[in-house]
């Protein structure tokens, strides 16, 4: 499968401009005509919305921890065939995160690198931060560099030629310190795309900003591969014939999903029929399944309260003992309640006998590899499988469940001999956010278990 041309958006640190300059690049390449295909290193699941906003394109998760290398290579070479240019964002600092990193994704993808390299408070000094970063690990192919919150044009003219004298890579460009940027944050990161952080008149100014300051014509050059393929063992799933329906949680409440799970249970001929616990007043008819994903149940507490006949329609599956899926906040939607950050209760669906309280710090996060201790609708006893916990909420009751008369069990094992997840009848729900990039058996178990 030949290549097309593409390039990772890095940073030396978080909260250098990576999002932002991303944003404003895709836009700009949009708006000459191409078709920008966007990817996010890591588990984040917000920045793929907002690449999405931009390319009106589906952006897919990277990350070679959660996902495997084989997985993120076939992910890559599938999904980047359909564009003009791929344009990956990366996480954190670039070399952050050890194998879970921006560096470590290049390296699996053989792709070159955009290093943004935040320069307030510094002149000289930044060409020393590049260059530090390009001998670190020459591995790595930083094929150029933006530099960004630019004071002036002596700031400028300083990091101009200490760059030219000390370093070669190619400057993209320099980028000032323009606050019109600004995305809004919430407890869990930015605002979704779904909710336009950027309004039309914001993105016109990125995108003029990005024009004018960065040399755009610099990364066909800089996005050209030196290898032509990338070798995988990564094998897509064969779409099976009889197909079972599963009911999908999707509205502003629960909005956190990876297309690539989608698509890997739709491969099994799983049929995902989407339903809103806001606004819906019934199920949808004839599901075997139904799956709650994460996103933000704590800013509509009331609505999903207020909406019985939803609540009382997921609690009447479960008594009919149909299988239901919850993670993060719809593992919190399944429990008795919900306890928003004004410290007001609101019931939800009671199957999982637990109430759930936001927190104002954030209570964990971090990837988790998980071991089965039972068979369920995920697989058997002893598998493993991968994922992420990412969350401000917390369960305030006794989950021992020693005093829960063996009703809930239990059900994953950490690799630091903690428990999470939960199981009790026909329910499985945890706070952890499993992707099946590297055990794409797994949908086929949950197909298994419905036929």
């Amino acid at each position: 499968m030949n290549r097309k041309p593409g390039f990772i958006i890095a940073a030396t640190k978080s909260g250098g401009g990576k999002t932002t300059l991303t944003l404003g690049i895709m836009a700009a390449l949009v708006k000459r005509g191409l078709s920008v295909q966007p990817f996010k290193c890591g588990p984040d699941f917000i920045d793929p919305t907002l690449h999405r906003s931009i390319t009106s394109i589906i952006s897919y998760n990277l990350d070679p921890k959660m996902m495997g290398p084989d997985c993120c290579r076939e992910t890559f070479l599938e999904k980047s065939q359909s564009g003009d240019v791929s344009v990956i964002e990366g996480v954190m600092g670039l070399f952050d995160g050890g194998e879970a990193s921006t560096a470590a994704l290049s390296k699996i993808l053989n792709i070159p690198v955009v290093l943004i390299i935040d320069a307030q408070s510094s002149a000289e000094s930044s060409a020393a931060v590049l260059k530090g970063f390009l001998s670190y690990d020459k591995d790595i192919a930083i094929a150029g560099v933006i530099f960004n919150k630019i004071g002036s044009q002596r700031h400028q003219d300083l990091i101009e030629k200490a760059v030219k004298d000390n370093c070669r890579v190619p400057i993209v460009g320099f980028m000032g310190r323009d606050t019109a940027f600004h995305i809004p944050e919430r407890h869990l990161g930015l605002h979704m795309g779904s909710e336009r952080p950027l309004d039309e008149k914001s993105i016109i100014r990125l995108i003029e900003e990005v024009e004018n300051k960065l040399n755009l014509d610099l990364l066909p050059g800089i996005a050209q591969f030196k290898k032509s393929e990338l070798n995988t063992s990564f094998t897509v799933q064969v779409k099976s014939k009889k197909h079972v329906r599963v009911g999908v949680a999707m509205d502003e409440a629960f909005c956190f999903y990876y297309p690539q799970n989608f698509e890997i249970l739709e491969s099994q001929g799983i049929e995902l029929v989407p339903f809103s616990p806001i606004h819906d007043k019934k199920l949808p008819e004839s599901l075997q399944m139904l799956y709650f994903g994460g996103g933000y149940p704590e800013n509509y507490c009331r609505e999903l309260s207020l909406n019985d006949a939803i609540r009382h329609g997921v609690k009447s599956f479960y008594d009919q003992g149909l299988p239901i899926y919850g993670e993060c906040g719809g593992f919190m939607y399944l429990c008795k309640s919900i306890t928003d950050m004004k410290s007001r209760s609101f019931e939800m669906v009671s199957i999982f006998d637990f109430e759930t309280t936001m927190n104002k710090r954030l209570r964990r996060l971090g990837y988790r590899r998980v071991t089965l201790q039972k068979d369920c609708l995920l697989g058997k006893c002893g598998d493993i499988l991968h994922g992420h916990e990412f969350h401000y909420s917390d369960i305030n009751q006794d989950v021992s469940l020693e005093n829960r008369g063996g009703d809930v069990d239990h059900l994953y094992l950490l690799d630091n001999n903690s428990y999470e997840g939960y199981s009790v009848g026909s329910a499985v729900g945890s706070y952890v956010h499993l992707h099946f990039g590297r055990t794409p058996w797994a949908p086929k178990w949950l197909y298994n278990q419905l036929i």
